[in-house]
């Protein structure tokens, strides 16, 4: 069965993630290639939306900007916790990633960008959250 992809279709493909400076952030090539419906919500929507139409063993490379890929980086998701309400048994440093708790008994991941005497700065966006994603892609097989 030699056709394109289509919205609905299962699909295997692997990928290589780079932003425009070109710097890897993910990839499946040293490991299990990627499976998801096409249209569905367990993909970023540019880049299930690029595999549409292609064949198996066609490759692309793709352009997403942040609207099509993990949204834009918003300034109100970053929190300043002040240092007294921060639980004692974590020792805060930059780069380390939690689950805080929002209003509504959610869980919330959150990273620690800055670390004060009287503050630590926590933010909620996605970490690829604001960015242009490139994607090479391999359309594997159409299930």
């Amino acid at each position: 069965m030699d056709r394109g992809v289509k919205k609905g279709d299962t699909v295997k493909v692997h990928y290589a993630g780079k932003f425009e400076t070109g710097e890897l952030f993910d990839t499946s090539r040293e490991g299990d290639p990627l499976i998801f419906t096409v249209g569905g919500d367990d993909i970023i929507p540019g880049f299930g939306d690029a595999t549409i139409g292609m064949s198996v063993g066609e490759t692309k490379t793709i352009s997403i900007e942040p609207e099509q890929a993990y949204g834009p980086y918003k300034e109100n998701l970053i929190i300043d916790m002040p240092t007294q309400y921060f639980p004692e048994d974590i020792s805060p440093e930059k780069g380390l990633q939690l689950n805080i708790v929002d209003e509504n008994d959610q869980e919330v991941p959150v990273e620690i960008t800055e670390v004060r005497d009287d503050y630590i700065r926590l933010d909620a966006n996605h970490p690829l959250a604001g960015k242009k994603l490139i994607f090479d892609i391999e359309l594997l097989e159409i299930e």
